[in-house]
């Protein structure tokens, strides 16, 4: 499936990390390639040798009052805070704007996996008399999606997807289209998840911590999509174009040259290349990759099922104006995604 626009622009981005809170933080994690991934303490898996990426430098208190940052999971608050402070880097005045056409489509892997956690646990600890019904609505994927619209009064589309770790790129290809198809004037898009020591013991148990759960990250990455007609008008500095979306759900066997070729071929050389999810152990894909510099974050802030959200974010702050930008990310048994992005105006 290839999706083609140029007419699609990101005005915002926002991001929260093992690196730190805010742009900043990341972009310094990005120019000294110091990684932030810490050890995973003994007693939560019982052996040593992990590694994790914390957003520990997070305090949701630092944004809002006590009292209002418990109705949300820790998901939620990353999503909330995160979609406020792309907004805010967008320089978007939401008083100006028809909150009916303002949507958020987030990308997420476990949502509320701490509230869901205590919820079922009551149950099977103290049966139903052990359910505590506040817990119930930030048990689901799409809370942090929802308490995000809600805090902002967003009134458009509203999204949640889970499909591995191209949660975030499924979301982009949803929030172009649905910019395409007048749905919408500005869409904030990406990827938000949480980590527990119940997550790293659940991929202990699957026998997976060494590999898709090595180096397991938490946090948020967004960005506000627009068409480059609404960017305009309101005089909004352009920090990258959104190009064209290809993806493939499944690479069959016997196929995979043709399946590498959908998703590389015939397009043009990339001088910045982004690697998400399980992309950077493709053989296949990395053979046809061009000879630009490569990007990727997992080294230094850990990954995720959404964390493409994060990576997206990266690759974004490491543009030079006009500078082409392949953004690769890819799932053990698919999808895989290839997003072509430009740079836009210095910032």
């Amino acid at each position: 499936m290839n999706n083609n626009s140029n007419d699609i622009v990101i005005t915002g981005l926002a991001a929260i990390s093992a690196a730190g809170v805010g742009l900043a933080p990341l972009e310094e994690t990005l120019r000294t390639g110091v990684s932030r991934l810490q050890q995973v303490p003994e007693e939560i898996l019982g052996e040593t040798g992990h590694l994790w990426g914390r957003a520990d430098s997070f305090k949701v208190t630092d944004f809002m009052p006590p009292l209002k940052a418990r109705k949300f999971d820790r998901c939620s608050q990353f999503a909330v805070v995160a979609a406020g402070m792309a907004i805010k880097d967008a320089r978007l005045d939401l008083k100006d704007l028809d909150l009916r056409r303002v949507g958020i489509l987030l990308g997420c892997g476990f949502g509320g996996i701490a509230n869901s956690e205590e919820f079922l646990r009551g149950y099977f600890t103290n049966g139903m008399e052990g359910l505590a019904p506040v817990l119930f609505p930030n048990t689901v994927a799409n809370a942090s999606a929802s308490n995000a619209s809600i805090e902002l009064g967003l009134r458009g589309p509203n999204v949640t997807v889970v499909q591995r770790f191209c949660s975030a790129e499924s979301t982009l290809l949803m929030a172009q289209r649905f910019l395409e198809e007048d749905r919408a004037d500005v869409i904030l898009v990406g990827g938000v998840d949480e980590l527990t020591p119940m997550v790293m013991k659940g991929f202990q148990a699957l026998g997976q911590l060494r590999r898709h759960a090595a180096g397991f990250g938490e946090g948020a990455g967004m960005l506000v999509l627009e068409k480059r007609g609404h960017a305009r008008v309101r005089g909004a500095a352009v920090r990258a174009t959104l190009g064209e979306i290809r993806t493939i759900g499944l690479i069959l066997p016997g196929h995979e040259r043709e399946g590498a070729d959908r998703l590389l071929g015939g397009k043009a050389p990339a001088a910045l290349v982004s690697l998400s999810g399980s992309a950077a152990a493709e053989p296949l894909l990395l053979e046809r990759l061009p000879a630009g510099k490569r990007l990727e974050i997992a080294p230094l802030v850990g990954r995720s099922l959404a964390m493409g959200g994060v990576a997206l974010v990266a690759l974004v702050l490491s543009l030079a104006p006009g500078q082409i930008a392949l953004h690769l990310a890819a799932s053990p048994e698919g999808p895989y995604y290839a997003v072509d992005l430009q740079g836009g105006d210095p910032v």
